[in-house]
């Protein structure tokens, strides 16, 4: 199809004989398919991710759209194993009281405040009394 297809990156017609293809519906000349971030060319040989008419390389991509730690705001990757927290998610040793530093395991309750997670003893009221001491 030389010469009928248009680049979704610059709008010009696609003469060359070989174009990429980014999803079912978006052409390009080769030298056009960049980063929009970095820059970086992506052609056949890299992932290339597609986000509101823009496409990104994987490490671009992961900095600005993927997952991040609601403790260390680091990225988490699809193999790392997490925690949850209503919709929060924490890598396992972020996932920790925000007053004593102590891990939090399955089955512990906690408080979320925020981001903050606190253990039950640093959340817990004191008992009665207690506060007038």
């Amino acid at each position: 199809r030389p010469g009928r297809a248009r680049c979704a990156g610059c709008g010009g017609r696609i003469q060359d004989r070989f174009l990429l293809r980014v999803s079912p519906d978006l052409e390009w000349h080769a030298a056009c398919l960049k980063c929009a971030e970095c820059g970086q060319p992506l052609d056949e040989t890299c992932t290339c991710f597609l986000r509101d008419g823009k496409t990104y390389c994987k490490r671009d991509y992961s900095r600005l759209f993927g997952i991040k730690c609601a403790r260390c705001r680091a990225g988490v990757s699809s193999s790392d194993l997490v925690m949850r927290a209503r919709d929060h998610v924490y890598h396992l040793e972020c996932f920790r009281c925000a007053a004593c530093g102590r891990q939090l395991l399955p089955g512990d309750q906690f408080c979320l405040r925020e981001r903050d997670l606190l253990c039950r003893a640093d959340h817990a009221p004191p008992p009665d009394g207690a506060a007038a001491r």
